[in-house]
């Protein structure tokens, strides 16, 4: 079952029809273009909002009409603020309904932390949120997916985080494993809906069964283009929950956005995308985690360079550092790396039409292997999949041959995935 509040119908109907009825031709009049050089679908032109976007936690009636007095657990982070507008100070969610009255129970904190101040993969303990009193459960420690006995005492489960649109980032997973919950165990699930700074683009490949994780839970590609509502309606329409259960969803959509928007969140998603260049640059760099180089962990530009020790090119030079809360162990911790800084390239994609590219993985591949061609670039092809997604790319880069390395294409797949969406979607994509 899928409920939508705060929204008209026919809104939602105009965008979908739209979308559908782009197809997957990419002819003139098409808001989407394909770069196939990149696997990149996109819009064709990227736009501003004449407004201000509004958030879905800023919608309060709404909020208030779907939950009325029944218990509430929160999934929640540091990003679950409400904006300032109009004078007012932006305060937490779950300050504000509180002040309601509304009776918030507990709340569930995913990756980073619910201040987000912990560093990726940190295993988060339960504890007390020192403000409200409230129960704060880890879904990043011990658990990872509400169980029976935290949901027991709650009728209601609210989701408002900030996501950036990739696969591998893990909130997408947290939201996956939230509608399953609700769904075993007789819960509704409300998704507060906000933009994705990637929803003008598709691309990468789509993981396979094989490589199914925490950082790729769903049969989607590395960029999916959708906001976390339009992605919840999809989990539970394409069937993915466990047995083909479907979660009683309710969606409060965002106001005034279009997937062809620069959009990017006013607070650092996590402790590593401190700036809308790193969120740009993010999902081309994160396969280089698992490799030999290092994507600038430790340093003030987390994201936003590459590099690695006795790199015989490259014009940028950076020594990684631990940084308490962001990077306590960072791959190679205080050695110089010669590589190349990526903010320029960044602040290009956000200006333009597309912006992804994992042919830097190759190409830093390539330079490794000639310096070192007994020693393997990708040194966990374990995580180099799971990030990856795809067999195809793994076995790209497990070679000992000085031949520089071709990626996969997929394309075609990512042009089904795109048919796949139309009914799904709740915003136009071209504005």
């Amino acid at each position: 079952m899928i409920r939508f509040l705060g929204i008209t119908f026919w809104i939602v109907a105009l965008a979908q029809v739209a979308f559908a009825q782009s197809g997957n031709n990419f002819t003139a009049g098409s808001p989407w273009e394909l770069d196939s050089l990149h696997g990149v679908l996109h819009a064709v032109n990227r736009t501003d909002a004449p407004h201000p976007i509004r958030l879905g936690n800023e919608n309060i009636r709404a909020i208030y009409e779907a939950c009325s007095r029944a218990p509430i657990a929160l999934i929640a982070n540091h990003t679950s603020r409400i904006p300032e507008t109009g004078g007012r100070q932006s305060t937490h969610l779950a300050d504000s309904l509180l002040s309601l009255g509304m009776d918030i129970r507990k709340v569930f904190a995913p990756e980073h932390g619910f201040r987000g101040d912990a560093h990726n993969g940190a295993h988060i303990e339960d504890e007390f949120d020192v403000k409200t009193g409230l129960p704060l459960i880890s879904l990043h420690g011990t658990f990872q997916k509400p169980t029976p006995e935290m949901l027991a005492d709650v009728r209601m489960i609210l989701f408002d985080i900030q996501d950036v649109g990739a696969r591998f980032y893990t909130y997408l997973s947290t939201l996956f494993l939230a509608m399953e919950a609700a769904a075993e165990n007789g819960k509704v699930l409300v998704v507060l809906d906000r933009p994705n700074p990637h929803g003008h683009q598709l691309a990468g490949p789509i993981v396979e069964s094989k490589w199914t994780s925490f950082v790729g839970k769903i049969p989607v590609p590395i960029l999916h283009g959708m906001t976390l509502g339009e992605m919840a309606q999809m989990i539970n329409g394409e069937g993915w929950l466990s047995n083909g259960i479907a979660c009683d969803l309710i969606v409060i959509p965002c106001e005034g956005y279009a997937h062809s928007d620069r959009w990017f969140p006013t607070i650092s998603p996590s402790p590593n995308l401190p700036t809308d260049e790193s969120i740009a640059l993010y999902p081309s760099l994160c396969l280089f985690e698992p490799t030999q180089a290092s994507i600038g962990r430790g340093t003030p530009y987390p994201f936003e360079c590459i590099g690695f020790p006795g790199m015989p090119t490259g014009s940028y030079a950076f020594t990684p550092q631990p940084v308490e809360g962001a990077a306590p162990f960072p791959k190679h911790d205080g050695i110089l790396c010669s590589g190349q800084n990526l903010k320029s390239l960044g602040r290009s994609w956000i200006e333009g039409s597309s912006g992804f590219d994992l042919n830097w993985v190759a190409r830093y591949a390539d330079i490794w292997n000639e310096v070192h061609p007994q020693q393997p670039f990708v040194k966990t092809p374990s995580s180099f999949g799971r990030l990856s997604g795809s067999d195809a790319f793994v076995e790209a880069f497990d070679q000992h041959s000085p031949s520089p390395i071709v990626l996969p294409d997929w394309t075609a797949e990512l042009i089904d995935f795109h048919k796949k969406q139309a009914p799904y979607w709740l915003y136009p994509m071209q504005r």
